[in-house]
C-alpha cells in the first residue's frame, strides 16, 4: 500500500483504498457462491476459452498483505447478532488490541481501517440478503391467496 506522506502519494493511497473497497464488495458477494477458481478454470478448459483474470473469482491471496492481515484478524473476532431477530450486526471488537499485540501487527491503524471496510461490506451484503428474503416471502404469501382452503369434492 502507498504511504500517506505527501500530497501525491496520499492521493495514490486513497486510490488504492477505493480499489480495495471495490474488490472487497466483490469478494463478499463471491464468498457465498460455490464457484471457485478451480471450477472457473475447469469451465474455461471445457469451453475452450482463455481464462480472464478479471472474471476469475477472488481469493484472499489476490489482496495486498495488509488486507490479508485484516482478513486474518477479522476471522479471530467473535460475531455479534441482534437478540430477537438474529440479525448479523458485525463483530465484537473488544479484543482487537490484544490480537494486534499478540500477532505483532506492524500497521494496526491501517489493518483496523481495512477490517472496518470489510465489516461494512459484509454487514451491508447480509442486510440486502435478508431484505431480499423478506420480500420473496411476502410475494409468496400474497400469491398464495392468504389462506388454505379445502374443498369437498364428491366423486
Amino acid at each position: 500500500m502507498g504511504y500517506r506522506d505527501s500530497r501525491w502519494t496520499g492521493k495514490f493511497y486513497w486510490d488504492q483504498i477505493g480499489r480495495i473497497q471495490t474488490l472487497l464488495g466483490r469478494y463478499v458477494k463471491e464468498a457465498d457462491n460455490k464457484f471457485d477458481t478451480n471450477k472457473y478454470l475447469l469451465l474455461c478448459e471445457q469451453l475452450g476459452e482463455e481464462p480472464d483474470p478479471a472474471k476469475m473469482p477472488l481469493t484472499s491471496s489476490d489482496f495486498p498483505e495488509e488486507v490479508q492481515a485484516a482478513f486474518f484478524m477479522f476471522s479471530l473476532l467473535p460475531d455479534y447478532y441482534e437478540g430477537m431477530s438474529g440479525t448479523y450486526m458485525g463483530k465484537h471488537w473488544n479484543g482487537i488490541e490484544y490480537f494486534f499485540s499478540l500477532y505483532e501487527v506492524h500497521e494496526p491503524r491501517t489493518v483496523l481501517y481495512l477490517m472496518k471496510l470489510y465489516e461494512g461490506e459484509v454487514v451491508s451484503y447480509r442486510v440486502k440478503q435478508a431484505e431480499n428474503k423478506r420480500k420473496t416471502e411476502e410475494r409468496r404469501s400474497k400469491a398464495g391467496g392468504g389462506g388454505n382452503y379445502t374443498h369437498n369434492v364428491k366423486g
